[in-house]
């Protein structure tokens, strides 16, 4: 074989290498920011899901709330004190089990 073949296979070969390395590290690289991004998107996901379920909680609360004030307020009855006095009750139950 001729030297000068030689070399330049040896230079392809060495330039082949130090490409071929290159892009394996860029796509390690690549692989590892799509995973850390579809991990920060499921956890995203996840905060928005435990959001929605807080909302929904505290809707209830007041939708609780909001019926005891209407029977309340429309029971011609004289219960009033007692109501006021179970709206109390319901309010006081949030803060104890804190």
């Amino acid at each position: 074989m001729e030297p000068n073949l030689i070399l330049i296979f040896g230079f392809v070969t060495v330039a082949l290498l130090v490409v071929m390395t290159g892009v394996y590290f860029f796509m390690k690289a690549e692989a590892t920011h799509k995973e850390r991004r579809l991990e920060l998107q499921a956890r995203i996901e996840e905060a928005k899901a435990q959001q929605q379920l807080t909302a929904n909680v505290s809707m209830e609360n007041w939708e609780d709330r909001l019926r005891v004030v209407e029977r309340i307020v429309t029971d011609p009855s004289a219960n009033l004190a007692r109501e006021i006095e179970d709206l109390h009750r319901l309010e006081a139950k949030p803060e104890n089990a804190r």
